[in-house]
């Protein structure tokens, strides 16, 4: 009689044997994706196609998810973390996003990757009340849109990237006549036009731009273009596949010698291998996580627990590599979250990802934490500059705390939010 009535209850409050009934404090909420021994988690990357090297953000969080599930989980429950392949296709994004919110059931969706998926799974994460935390994209619209508080970003924006970038040639060139490479979609132009902003009042100019489909085989057309317009700085704002690409037509090309600013998501020491190092001497990027092959990180007890979970959890995985480093990050915030919910709610969860106090986590740069509140959903907003010398990344200059430098980031009235 007792499983009967269990059953009766399950069933009109629209649990499934194993989800949680919350009573006292929590009554009304249910724990979808949740029992007392586990939490269920799906994320979202482009496993394959034209960005599949962001797969290596999925292998740092399976890193870190693993290494708490073997130190006893989050309060008791283990972390089941289910991936899916968008190939870098919204509406396929969708469509995974379905699978795991109705099929598989998550708590929530931890992490999608890339600012068109994200944007387009954000509509169905609000339509049916799932939270999307710390999603892989530093779109501004994550932190400024307070009618989708289901959604939030973990990353700096990229208009805080791209005022990192701005005081950075303010302050070392000031004359600087600016050409920009940029993917034409909204990962692109949200970099492009903060840069735009964040220069205005200073004697930076941009004197071209070019941008490129994600479906293009090549954008060797479009930096021999830029080329041509005498520029002394190239902002290349692209993922991994044509920043190579860009770095190889940049070293290659007789007369020209920019200043190469690559943006942070292309950044991967791994992909300047590829390239070459002797092609890449100089190019500076924004940062704001530690570098595990650094000489100041050899003693760090937080690198050498993520150099080992690495090893051991997702041996495929370069350690090395900044996506992984990222993946692990993520993880990381996304655990302190869980900690910090007053109940096992997605309801909780929204309010916990969005009541972060200076938090620290092991893996980002000394002086920089994560923090969240009324009126500000974007947890990293500092960065500090970096040059590409020998076979790594040195820091120029200190972290840049960019509301400080800045003010608030806003909305971009021409994205609606």
């Amino acid at each position: 009689m007792k499983r009967l009535i269990m059953a009766l209850v399950l069933l009109l409050s629209g649990c499934r044997p194993g989800e949680e009934v919350l009573a006292g404090a929590c009554a009304g909420q249910i724990g979808t994706g949740v029992t007392a021994t586990s939490v269920k988690v799906g994320g979202i990357y482009p496993l394959s196609g034209p960005a599949s090297a962001y797969a290596a953000v999925a292998q740092g969080v399976r890193a870190y998810f693993a290494h708490v599930n073997d130190s006893g989980g989050v309060a008791g429950r283990r972390i089941e973390f289910l991936v899916r392949d968008d190939a870098y296709q919204p509406a396929r994004a969708v469509e995974e996003a379905r699978r795991l919110v109705l099929h598989d059931r998550v708590f929530a969706l931890f992490q999608t990757l890339g600012t068109p998926s994200t944007a387009a799974v954000r509509e169905y994460a609000h339509a049916h009340r799932v939270p999307q935390v710390f999603v892989a994209t530093g779109a501004t619209r994550w932190g400024t849109d307070a009618t989708r508080p289901w959604t939030i970003g973990f990353q700096p924006s990229y208009v805080a990237e791209a005022r990192v970038y701005a005081h950075f040639l303010a302050q070392t060139r000031p004359e600087a006549r600016v050409a920009v490479l940029y993917q034409n979609d909204d990962f692109g132009h949200d970099l492009l036009d903060g840069f735009r902003r964040a220069i205005d009042g200073t004697s930076v100019r941009i004197v071209a731009t070019r941008s490129y489909e994600v479906t293009d085989p090549s954008v060797q057309g479009q930096v021999a273009n830029l080329a041509a317009s005498g520029a002394d700085v190239l902002l290349d704002v692209s993922t991994p596949k044509f920043a190579a690409q860009a770095l190889a037509v940049d070293a290659a090309m007789p007369g020209w010698n920019p200043l190469h600013i690559l943006n942070g998501v292309a950044a991967a020491p791994s992909m300047l291998k590829a390239v070459g190092h002797a092609r890449v001497q100089g190019v500076v990027t924004a940062g704001f996580q530690k570098d595990p092959g650094a000489p100041e990180s050899a003693d760090d007890p937080a690198v050498g627990t993520y150099l080992a979970a690495v090893r051991r959890y997702v041996p495929e995985a370069d350690p090395a590599g900044q996506q992984v480093v990222y993946g692990w990050t993520a993880a990381q915030a996304f655990v302190k979250v869980l900690e910090g919910m007053r109940c096992p709610s997605r309801e909780a969860l929204r309010a916990a990802m969005r009541d972060l106090r200076k938090v620290e986590l092991d893996m980002l740069l000394p002086g920089i934490t994560v923090s969240t509140g009324p009126g500000d959903a974007f947890p990293i907003e500092s960065l500090q500059m970096a040059r590409f010398e020998g076979s790594r990344w040195v820091p120029v200059g200190g972290v840049v705390d960019t509301r400080a430098e800045f003010g608030p980031v806003r909305a971009d009235p021409d994205q609606g939010g």
